[in-house]
């Protein structure tokens, strides 16, 4: 049994040390790593930080007239929607990817109360200098939280809605206890390679992976080896707390803006689920019913269900995904 031990220990440690082998650190704004088109960034003052939000702005050779404005996940960042740029660009689309604060290159302020109206204030600053008055908006995962508070704030920019696997279609403080974010840093500060991948692999594929999935791995893994990852794991701290405890979704009723839900019914991502109840544990993320429910809430709005499908339909099947999206939009 000792020996057995012994082995699955040094089992553990190859395939660990092979992982973060293939990762290279990366610092707080990611200012090695390029970025699928151009980088901009808004200077900005807010709560008493001097602040840069990164964003892209990809223009289409022959325009359709619309701007489409796709917002990132909480373990993501702007770069993760290449693909989908290059076919809405190519659609006559011009495309707009902000990187939160927080988040990718953008600043990774200390002392910042983050709010999704705080970020959807801040989303709204970069349209204003791009001087952008209406557009499309998409959000996936905790986009989806930031894009529906943009929605409900300034109805009147936004044409259309489309919320991609959200984060927040329930409010996780009645199923999991409250951690401190003290606490919520110190689990911050124990991710690896390795942890970020199985919980990709249980909660986005099915325990099924994929060389195309690792590029999107790299980028928050890299994060975990550089000196900058405290600085990271502090604003991740924040952000988590933020989805605790700023529900959206007794606010469904209140958008009137034409909306789209595009759900993969296998995603069972849901926050704090590991506190929760083993009891309310299953109960959590169940998407083939949070959307079903959600479109209920949002009046006159229209769902896609892709069975089978985790968290993340634009890198899981692309086309399905797109196909949906552009039938919506165009």
């Amino acid at each position: 049994m000792k020996y057995f031990r012994s082995t699955m220990v040094v089992l553990i440690f190859v395939v660990t040390s092979a992982l973060s082998a293939q990762v290279r650190p990366l610092d707080a704004t990611l200012s090695d790593y390029k970025y699928p088109y151009e980088v901009h960034f808004l200077n900005f003052k807010s709560q008493d930080n001097e602040l840069k939000m990164a964003y892209m702005d990809v223009k289409p050779q022959k325009a359709n007239g619309k701007t489409i404005m796709l917002l990132h996940g909480k373990n993501f960042n702007g770069a993760y929607w290449e693909k989908t740029t290059r076919d809405l660009v190519n659609k006559g689309f011009r495309v707009v990817i902000p990187d939160q604060i927080g988040f990718g290159k953008s600043s990774k302020p200390h002392n910042y109360q983050f709010s999704f109206s705080q970020l959807a204030e801040n989303t709204k600053a970069v349209l204003d200098e791009l001087k952008i008055e209406k557009t499309i908006v998409l959000g996936h995962s905790m986009g989806g939280m930031v894009a529906t508070r943009f929605t409900l704030l300034y109805p009147e920019k936004v044409q259309k809605l489309i919320l991609e696997n959200p984060i927040g279609l329930e409010d996780y403080k009645t199923f999991a206890a409250y951690q401190t974010i003290d606490q919520a840093y110190q689990s911050e500060l124990k991710n690896t390679a390795e942890t970020y991948k199985n919980y990709q692999l249980k909660f986005y594929y099915d325990n099924h992976w994929k060389e195309e999935y690792q590029p999107w791995l790299d980028l928050i893994a890299g994060w975990t080896l550089h000196k900058d990852y405290p600085q990271v794991a502090w604003d991740a701290a924040l952000t988590s707390d933020m989805i605790y405890n700023q529900p959206v979704c007794y606010e469904f009723n209140n958008i009137k803006t034409s909306t789209l839900l595009i759900i993969g019914t296998r995603d069972r991502t849901a926050i704090g689920k590991d506190r929760a109840p083993k009891e309310l544990q299953p109960k959590m993320g169940q998407y083939q019913e949070l959307g079903k429910k959600t479109q209920q809430q949002i009046a006159g709005s229209k769902l896609v269900e892709l069975e089978n499908v985790g968290h993340i339909p634009h890198i899981e099947v692309y086309p399905k995904f797109f196909e949906a999206l552009y039938d919506f939009i165009k």
